[in-house]
């Protein structure tokens, strides 16, 4: 089964296309991303598997637009990788916030679709793009099924004592107010992956994931199941992030827009865009320049970073705390799979439960490892994500029975 799997953002198109012959006998055939949409220069890359990449400067005005490029890549006469669009059997779609509907993935129809944008006010800046990916690919490709996963579902185990917030319990019951979290695919796949590595059984093992990037988020996984996530009603809550705040007293925001007199919404551009590593070092969102900069000396950016070394060590012991121990701690995301210091910071904190870091092995750079020394009482790794592959697995599942 040959299926796209496609990543809208507000102004971006990420995609794979694989080959998909089983969970674990599969082919990445082509990928890249459709840059800067409604931006004078657009760019659109395309890499088709064991080739060059090509790299093109476009203007791409919308989302159908994006999508008619990336499928004209795939099936050119030159360098494409299908021969036709009907070698296509169908496409899966990354969605960030499906509120409490779904504990699962789902084939696309109008049910879903309207609760995938009743859920837009809950991830505004990610479900209206996910609708306009999905609309863009089934005007251009109407016959083709079309499956879509969401970050929140992996999710929906927690418990009430860990979703709901101290607010009137009448919010929760109007509004939906409550903790989602987010990266919940990643979290499940890194999950899987290291417990095999690790020789755990995942249905009988206590295991804390931690996906770290721009946006970063912590996971109690207890025999298989999310029991605790450090996200919450939006991907804002947590640990200090590129520009995210992380966890903030209500009433600072509130005394903050009182002192400088801001709407809401200039207020979410604050917590969302403004703060995190890029606010506290004021000049960076990126964790790479703040190494660079904190090696100079700058004390901006090493608080930034201690602040997010504290946070996750906060999160994690809070969740071994939960499950009564852990067997297992994963690193992964764009941080976590390449940041070697940061790793083995966050596990020699760890030392007093008798963990310990294999040095040389947590040197790993972007490739699945055991990073902990062989009588660690908790196994560290890295294992690096692939949400493509748990899209294009559910897509595969589900269309199949169709």
């Amino acid at each position: 089964m040959i299926i796209l799997v496609i990543n809208c953002g507000s102004s971006s198109i990420k995609y794979q296309l694989l080959k998909m012959q089983s969970d674990d006998d599969f082919e990445v055939i082509a990928k890249g991303i459709a840059e800067k949409i409604g931006l004078p220069h657009g760019i659109l890359q395309y890499a088709p598997a064991g080739r060059d990449k090509i790299v093109s400067e476009i203007f791409i005005p919308d989302h159908k637009v994006g999508m008619q490029l990336i499928l004209k890549a795939l099936t050119d006469p030159g360098t494409g990788v299908l021969k036709s669009l009907k070698e296509l059997d169908a496409v899966g779609h990354r969605i960030v916030q499906g509120g409490d509907f779904f504990s699962g993935s789902v084939l696309v129809d109008d049910d879903v679709l309207s609760k995938i944008d009743y859920c837009s006010d809950f991830a505004p800046l990610h479900n209206p793009a996910h609708l306009l990916g999905i609309a863009a690919m089934k005007e251009v490709l109407p016959d083709v099924p079309q499956v879509v996963t969401f970050d929140t579902a992996f999710h929906q185990t927690m418990p009430p004592q860990a979703y709901m917030y101290g607010l009137p319990y009448e919010f929760y019951d109007r509004y939906r107010v409550r903790r989602y979290g987010a990266h919940g695919t990643s979290h499940q796949f890194v999950a899987g992956v290291g417990a095999k590595l690790a020789g755990l059984d995942i249905n009988h093992s206590k295991i804390i994931t931690c996906h770290l990037g721009a946006g970063s988020s912590i996971c109690a996984i207890w025999d298989g199941k999310c029991v605790d996530t450090s996200m919450g009603f939006s991907p804002l809550e947590g640990m200090i992030m590129g520009t995210r705040v992380g966890n903030i007293d209500a009433n600072a925001v509130l005394f903050l827009m009182k002192k400088l007199g801001t709407t809401p919404d200039e207020m979410s551009d604050i917590l969302n865009r403004k703060s995190g590593f890029l606010g506290v070092s004021g000049v960076t969102s990126d964790s790479r320049e703040l190494n660079d900069l904190a090696a100079e000396g700058d004390p901006k950016a090493k608080l930034a970073l201690k602040k997010y070394t504290y946070d996750i060590i906060k999160n994690i012991g809070s969740y071994i705390a939960v499950m009564n121990g852990v067997d297992l701690i994963v690193f992964t995301g764009g941080i976590g799979e390449h940041n070697s210091r940061l790793r083995r910071r966050v596990l020699e904190s760890l030392a007093f439960m008798g963990v310990k870091v294999d040095y040389d092995a947590n040197q790993a750079f972007g490739e699945d490892a055991i990073i902990t020394a062989e009588d660690s009482t908790v196994k560290g790794a890295l294992i690096c994500t692939n949400e493509e592959l748990v899209i294009a697995r559910d897509t595969m599942h589900i269309v199949s029975k169709l």
